[in-house]
């Protein structure tokens, strides 16, 4: 067999037959270099042996119209310190055969790889990590991506807290060295210029080889794969000045320049590490604020629940609770799982899941959410979700999803960070050249120093954080409002919608009918609705559970007749009851008036199920029925147009009762008589008509629309699937939370425009400066040790921008 011979197994999705077995079979077999192919529709698994590329495969697979399953698993990677890490990593990873994406995230040190089970292993993705420098490592047990990320932060702040306090007496007692004359200090002890300079030697040997290791140990790994990373210029840089002055100090002779003497820049070398560190250390501590809101989310599941078992109240661990469990909870305890509420009632806070403020009331038959805290009453419900499956869980791993994921304006961050570095050496060394040749005396003074300038403000670190940060503090602020984005690029492009089309049941309306009209007595609506308890119709329903919420008391009807298409007939305590359409009250005798009719019409017309109502042969009254606008919608409309986006309404109901809803809503585009498989075909009108479009939905007929919706937007309270189909999911199904994730995607670009504005114009202008570009102008030059302070500010400011998102004003 030949050497670049291989055998690959590939997942299949979407295969249901025979046939479909063999189409895949003969379009991986008619490949060229394919020796043989085999698929098992059993296992769902594709064989194929030859010399093909991978992806190659699954196009194949692709054409054939089926799919090739794919997994996606979240890593911690260690060693990370600038943008150019992060796309060195991100390249070792997407070389690698079957894996289909890979998002590095400096904010978190997290990898999100998206792969083919069985092509790809989690071995070779760590020795591709390694082979570049970095070290790649699965997230154990039960713990999140944040928690792990949490304890690397906290540990290196340790680290570096410890260096930097030493570093900084350090530093400090050099400074006095080599202001000694300066600060009268020769008064307590005289020192000769060579014995000064041995002392600084001794003081800041230290700093730099131990205090400094953090940067050293990570150049040094880089180095060994070819590779350069921010660490690279921090090295290169403080140890061209450390040897330089050692190097004064061993053999001055050779840097004497006429009528000047050389100097030592041991001070320079010992405050670039002090001040890198300090830097890094502030930024540590902002960056341990942007992923506050998820680790807000995370901390709301408790972690033990009260269990009912073998008839007694057990307290176990969380991961033991089984569905089907009955669980207990209390007053001022955390519900621990999701379930359905069998016995009790009680008011519960679910703001921190959906966004909601108000209290919510549940009793029996409720649905509670894992998470939301239960305050006044004790309940007993069963367990539904546990584990992934609860709803707490879902929202950690779309946030999760979201804080990894890289809008579209992170490539060009991206491309720049990729070659960043390597520029950076190259005009260092221009500099150096430019400046020993044709600088003034002593020139190779001149040309270290704006060498080290040059390398130590460059600051990969902003363009690496500019993104990640803004993104990580936006999503955890939309979680905190109960909107869910689940990636980039839906972030990206909900900012610049131009129409939003809503779904109307569900969505801006209530879902199901109530009653909203009745224009008789109470004792006649007790009848009406004793009689409709029989029936099984919605209309019936809502007529039932408006009496009852009216406290009025019902009988049991002692006869009953639906008539198709018509209403219904009953006695009810000894009265004869007729309700439905025109025609039945004629053929049951009843006279109508015109006003009656009158009525019924203008009913008819605001989109409303009309009908009357007679009792004993006489017109009892007029009553409707509908599907009623939430409160809250027209809000949410008003708010749309003030952001300057247009509204669209889109339902299966008929002309007339759509214009209706819409004119409630103030809403003038209408799609209305649309059948749930044409959706989709109406936002795909409207995006070929140059429009930017989202969908608003909550129903599993929704789904396609809201895929192929430029930003797809589910109702929280709807159905898993359309959830799943969606970009955006509004926890709390209220639609005034459109207006918000609108908002939000906003203030979150413009945050991420702010960013890399100031970390491309920061480097743009400083690092002219630093190379001395303005001194034949200006005579200014930039000291090293500036340029180290202006270094760190740069990450600093970065990430304290982006932790200005969590006080944006969302409406």
């Amino acid at each position: 067999m030949d050497k670049t011979t291989a055998t690959t197994t590939l997942p299949i999705s979407g295969m249901s037959c025979a046939s479909c077995a063999t189409r895949v079979e003969q379009k991986l077999a008619g490949l060229p270099k394919v020796q043989q192919a085999a698929v098992n529709l059993a296992t769902a698994k594709a064989t194929v042996t030859g010399s093909v590329p991978v992806q190659e495969l699954v196009e194949a697979v692709e054409a054939a119209g089926y799919a090739v399953a794919t997994a996606t698993e979240t890593f911690t990677v260690q060693g990370l310190s600038c943008a150019s890490c992060v796309s060195r990593t991100e390249k070792a990873l997407a070389a690698l055969p079957g894996v289909n994406a890979a998002e590095v995230n400096l904010a978190n040190l997290t990898a999100t790889v998206r792969f083919i089970p069985g092509v790809v292993s989690f071995e070779a993705m760590r020795d591709a990590v390694n082979r570049s420098g970095y070290q790649l490592a699965r997230i154990g047990g039960d713990a999140e991506p944040e928690d792990v990320a949490e304890q690397e932060r906290e540990r290196e702040h340790r680290d570096i807290l410890r260096r930097l306090r030493l570093g900084a007496v350090l530093v400090a007692a050099c400074f006095v060295l080599v202001h000694w004359h300066h600060l009268g200090l020769d008064a307590l002890a005289t020192l000769s210029d060579n014995h000064n300079h041995w002392l600084q030697f001794l003081l800041i040997a230290p700093v730099q080889l131990w205090v400094g290791w953090h940067f050293h140990k990570s150049a040094l790994a880089t180095a060994r794969h070819g590779a350069a990373n921010m660490h690279t210029l921090v090295t290169v840089g403080t140890f061209s000045a450390f040897l330089y002055s050692l190097l004064v100090l061993l053999a001055p002779q050779l840097f004497v320049a006429p009528g000047v003497a050389a100097e030592v820049y041991f001070d320079t070398s010992g405050a670039i590490i002090v001040l890198i560190l300090l830097g890094r250390f502030l930024e540590l501590r902002a960056k341990g604020r942007t992923s506050q809101a998820i680790r807000k989310l995370m901390g709301l599941a408790p972690k033990t629940a009260r269990v009912i078992r073998d008839g007694e109240e057990r307290d176990i661990p969380l991961a033991e609770v089984a569905v089907g469990d009955h669980v207990v909870v209390r007053p001022g305890e955390k519900i621990p799982v999701d379930g359905v509420i069998l016995e009790g009632q009680s008011t519960l806070d679910e703001s921190l899941l959906t966004g909601e403020s108000i209290p919510v009331a549940r009793g029996a038959g409720d649905t509670v959410i894992g998470g939301a805290l239960n305050k006044s009453g004790a309940f007993t419900f069963e367990a539904a979700k546990v584990g992934r499956e609860t709803a707490l869980a879902r929202i950690v791993d779309m946030v999760q999803q979201a804080q990894g994921a890289k809008p579209p304006i992170a490539r060009l961050a991206d491309k720049i960070a990729a070659v960043f570095v390597p520029v950076v050496m190259g005009v260092a060394a221009v500099t150096f050249v430019v400046w020993w040749l044709f600088g003034p005396q002593p020139a190779l003074t001149y040309a270290l120093l704006n060498f080290v300038s040059v390398l130590i403000i460059a600051c990969p670190c902003a363009l690496g954080l500019a993104t990640p940060t803004s993104i990580m503090v936006g999503t955890g602020k939309g979680a905190e409002r109960g909107v869910l984005i689940r990636g980039g690029e839906a972030l990206e492009s909900a900012h610049k919608l131009d129409v939003v089309v809503f779904d109307k049941t569900g969505t801006l309306t209530r879902g199901e009918p109530h009653m909203t009209d009745w224009s008789g007595g109470r004792e006649h609506l007790a009848l009406i609705a004793s009689a409709e308890a029989r029936s099984e119709h919605p209309i019936a329903e809502a007529i039932v559970a408006h009496a009852r919420e009216q406290g009025l008391k019902l009988s049991d009807p002692e006869t009953f007749d639906g008539v198709a298409g018509l209403g219904i007939k009953a006695r009810v305590a000894g009265h004869d009851v007729v309700v439905g359409t025109r025609r039945l009250m004629a053929q049951s005798g009843v006279a109508l008036e015109e006003t009656t009719l009158a009525t019924l019409e203008a009913l008819e017309q605001e989109g409303k199920s009309a009908m009357l109502a007679a009792v004993d042969g006489q017109l009892a009254g007029v009553l409707a029925v509908a599907d009623v606008v939430k409160p809250e919608s027209r809000e949410a409309i008003d708010r749309l147009r003030a952001l300057g986006v247009e509204v669209a309404l889109l339902t299966g109901d008929n002309q007339r009762t759509a214009q209706a809803i819409a004119a409630q809503l103030g809403i003038e585009r209408v799609l209305a008589e649309v059948l749930p498989a044409n959706k989709f075909e109406e936002i795909q009108r409207l995006q070929e008509a140059g429009k930017r479009v989202a969908m608003v939905g909550d129903g599993v007929n929704d789904a396609p629309a809201l895929a192929r919706a430029d930003v797809g937007m589910a109702i929280g309270a709807g159905a898993d699937v359309a959830m799943e189909a969606a970009d955006i999911t509004l926890m709390s199904g209220d639609p005034r939370g459109v207006a918000t994730a609108i908002q939000l995607s906003r203030a979150t670009m413009a945050n991420i425009k702010q960013n890399l504005f100031w970390a491309f114009a920061y480097n743009i202008v400083l690092i002219p400066l630093a190379a001395g570009v303005w001194f034949p102008l200006f005579g200014v030059l930039l000291s090293p040790i500036f340029a180290a302070a202006a270094m760190g500010l740069s990450s600093v400011t970065v990430v304290s921008n982006a932790l200005r998102l969590r006080h944006a004003k969302l409406q």
